[in-house]
């Protein structure tokens, strides 16, 4: 059944996603709890299918610009995918599961570090960065590789657990180990299209224990996918930091209330 409500949500979470590449399941999970009474893991289990659908659209206008970086995509799944799937795995989405009070806090805390990690993005990445890393201890390319699918991993980790982190954390990680290479489109590019298949994985998981509100996710992405295509052409044309540094504001705000 739709819901005019749900589709409203969907469409502001989608335009975001397609100008920053953040706010996916930051935003989308801690609004569906605390405007729409959802319960974590539901909301958990859903915003996992609305991001990796939403993230899919957004990824295909990306691309068409050609602004994403597969080579760093690839490295990033090679850790992210195993990692998501052992989690999977191992939590075995069942009553324990469901019966976790603490996936209220846990996704309180990760909207929290989302929060700050869009304030100082930008700083992290000129006292972090890489090329200067690299220049001091001599690094090797093999090694930024092998510390892109270690960082993967834990991203997979997070996005498994609360369906959080896949844009925040994926974006520090590139600014970090790919300052000059990472310009702000292709960061948003590259970002989006590792968390399609990553999001895809986790959220069979919670499928297959009959997790996914299914009306309430079609509400969704009826608003989420006109969002997801505006926000994506819009994000050629206008910087992003802005609208972050916004984002940080509300997320800020919406952790404490998730966690409290």
């Amino acid at each position: 059944m739709f819901d005019g409500a749900y589709a409203l949500a969907g469409a502001l979470t989608g335009w975001v996603v397609g100008l920053t590449g953040v706010g996916g399941g930051a935003l989308m999970t801690p609004v569906l709890m605390l405007f729409f009474g959802v319960a974590p893991v539901t909301a958990v289990a859903t915003d996992l299918w609305f991001a990796a659908i939403t993230k899919l659209l957004g990824a295909k206008v990306h691309h068409a610009a050609g602004q994403v970086d597969w080579q760093i995509v690839r490295r990033l799944w090679l850790g992210s995918m195993p990692a998501a799937l052992l989690v999977v795995a191992c939590m075995s989405l069942g009553k324990r599961f469901v019966r976790w009070d603490g996936l209220g806090q846990l996704i309180g805390v990760a909207v929290m570090l989302t929060a700050f990690g869009l304030l100082l993005a930008p700083w992290l990445a000129k006292q972090l960065a890489w090329s200067q890393v690299s220049e001091m201890h001599g690094r090797s390319a093999r090694t930024r590789a092998a510390i892109t699918a270690l960082a993967g991993a834990v991203v997979g980790v997070c996005v498994s657990l609360t369906s959080v982190g896949a844009g925040t954390l994926g974006s520090l990680v590139l600014l970090f180990l790919y300052p000059r290479r990472m310009t702000p489109h292709r960061l948003v590019a590259t970002d989006i299209t590792h968390a399609i298949p990553l999001t895809l994985v986790a959220g069979v998981g919670y499928l297959m224990a009959g997790m996914v509100d299914w009306p309430m996710l079609l509400s969704l992405l009826a608003g989420s996918i006109p969002g997801v295509w505006l926000g994506s052409r819009m994000a050629r044309r206008l910087s992003g930091r802005i609208l972050q540094l916004c984002l940080a504001a509300v997320l800020m705000a919406t952790g404490l209330k998730v966690m409290l």
